[in-house]
C-alpha cells in the first residue's frame, strides 16, 4: 500500500459518519442503502462469526442471520453506538443462539476451521504464521476464544464484550488473559511475547 493510499483511507470517525447517513436511509426501507451497509460490513461480520464458531458453514449461516436480524431491527436503531458495534452485538447474539441450538443436536457434517485452512506449503516450523494463529484461536476454549475475538481482534472494550456475551467485565479480562496464555503455549511462545 502506498503512502497516498494510506493517507486517503478514511478514519474510523469518517466511516462512522458515512454509515450514519446510510443507516438512516436503510432504516426508512431503502434496500440499496442496506445493501451498501451489507457490502461494507459483511466481511468483518463473517470473520467474527467464523472465529467465534470455528466452522465455515455455521459462520455463513450466522452472517446471513445477522443481516436479516439487522434489517428487521434497523428501524429501532437509535444510533447511540456505532452501527458496526450494534451489528457486532447482533452477530454475537446470533452465534450464541446458534450455539445453544446446536448444543442439543451437534451437526456431524460441519467442517471445523482445521478442515478449512490448508496446510501452508513449505511452512516454517519456527515461526507462527497467520494460519497457525487462526488454528490456535480455533482450538481455544469457547469463552476464551469469544473474548479474544471481540477484544483482541475486533477491538471492543471489556465492557462491550462482557455485555455482548452476558458475562462480567472481570470475567472478560480473565478470559482474555487465559486466551493469550493458551495461544502463547500453542504457538511456542513465552507468555510475555503475547502481552500487548
Amino acid at each position: 500500500m502506498t503512502l497516498a493510499q494510506v493517507l486517503s483511507l478514511p478514519d474510523e470517525a469518517e466511516r462512522a459518519a458515512r454509515d450514519a447517513e446510510v443507516v438512516v436511509a436503510a432504516a426508512r426501507g431503502d434496500r440499496r442503502a442496506f445493501e451498501r451497509l451489507y457490502r461494507r460490513h459483511a466481511p468483518e461480520v463473517h470473520g467474527l462469526c467464523l472465529r467465534m464458531t470455528g466452522c465455515r458453514d455455521v459462520a455463513e449461516d450466522c452472517t446471513q442471520d445477522t443481516f436479516i436480524a439487522a434489517w428487521r431491527a434497523l428501524p429501532g436503531f437509535e444510533q447511540r453506538s456505532r452501527f458496526a458495534t450494534w451489528l457486532h452485538r447482533i452477530a454475537v447474539n446470533t452465534v450464541l443462539a446458534r450455539r445453544r441450538g446446536l448444543a442439543a443436536a451437534q451437526e456431524s457434517t460441519a467442517l471445523s476451521l482445521e478442515d478449512i485452512l490448508p496446510a501452508a506449503v513449505g511452512e516454517d516450523t519456527d515461526a507462527a504464521g497467520p494460519l497457525d494463529l487462526e488454528r490456535a484461536i480455533a482450538r481455544l476454549p469457547e469463552g476464551a476464544r469469544h473474548v479474544l475475538v471481540l477484544v483482541g481482534v475486533y477491538g471492543h472494550s471489556h465492557e462491550e464484550a462482557a455485555s455482548m456475551l452476558g458475562i462480567a467485565a472481570g470475567t472478560s479480562k480473565a478470559q482474555l488473559h487465559r486466551a493469550r496464555r493458551l495461544l502463547a503455549r500453542a504457538l511456542g511462545m513465552n507468555d510475555e511475547e503475547m502481552d500487548p
